[in-house]
């Protein structure tokens, strides 16, 4: 699942161990993202990795994940990733389309709500905003009770300054388009005075023509991300935890991208 390609984008940002650790030689760090990855594929209990695979235990793969969780690896990694896509001239920053998806939290914890959805049962939600062609720009987790319309801003705020062209990195697109869930006169005035134009469909009016054609894309990536089975539904009770798999998450699907454009 870690070929040679992106292992070379996943070493160097990873945390050195230091030089003289106590105890046995840890497990590489190749092997921890494998069976970090095994987990994010499959929805398995981190006692339930087979150890025969190689990986290290469970626990050790959890270990790690919180490590580089904390030292920003996986975000980093996207980071890298968008600009790779921003230089092959992949990323399409005339629109941006923002959505959420509700998840069910077995475990509740932080950041878990009544679902209105699903009958109030305890949940979670995924706000995302990704640019003109599906890629994921940034994913904000909430309880699944959080309105659409408070996280506008966050996720337009929240997409990191992307390099990979001549010039200044850039954050912010040409247009965002938006569902009635995110009508809002206080977010429209913000998203023009930060040079954006809001496409948002306006609530007891008919939707804005041909904006469905548009938006289609988030919903697609929403379908890539929950293919992730550890995403669809949420285990961990702290969010950081919960986050430390979506930012890896959004970096395959970068990364899947990236390496169709390549011969």
């Amino acid at each position: 699942m870690v070929d040679d390609e992106l292992w070379a984008l996943v070493e160097p940002l990873l945390p050195p161990w230091p030089e003289r650790s106590p105890g046995p030689r840890p497990v590489p760090d190749r092997l921890c993202l494998q069976g970090i990855l095994f987990v994010l594929y499959n929805d398995i209990a981190w006692q339930l990795l087979p150890l025969e695979l190689g990986f290290g235990s469970g626990q050790t793969c959890w270990r790690r994940l919180e490590r580089w969780q904390e030292a920003g690896v996986f975000d980093q990694l996207h980071r890298v990733l968008l600009a790779e896509l921003n230089a092959a001239g992949e990323l399409d920053w005339s629109r941006a389309c923002v959505d959420g998806s509700h998840i069910r939290a077995k475990k509740g914890g932080a950041d878990t709500g009544p679902s209105p959805v699903d009958r109030r049962k305890t949940g979670s939600k995924h706000h995302l905003i990704c640019d003109g062609r599906g890629t994921p720009l940034k994913v904000i987790t909430t309880a699944a009770n959080v309105n659409d319309v408070t996280q506008t801003l966050a996720l337009v705020d929240g997409i990191p300054p992307v390099a990979g062209r001549p010039g200044r990195p850039r954050r912010r697109p040409e247009a965002l388009l938006g569902d009635k869930g995110y009508d809002s006169s206080l977010n429209r005035d913000e998203l023009r005075r930060r040079r954006i134009l809001p496409v948002i469909s306006r609530k007891g009016s008919p939707n804005i023509k041909g904006i469905g054609k548009l938006r289609y894309v988030v919903e697609q990536t929403f379908a890539l991300l929950h293919h992730f089975k550890r995403l669809a539904v949420r285990w961990e009770r702290r969010t950081e935890l919960h986050d430390a798999f979506v930012s890896p998450a959004c970096s395959l699907i970068c990364y899947r991208r990236l390496k169709r454009t390549r011969p």
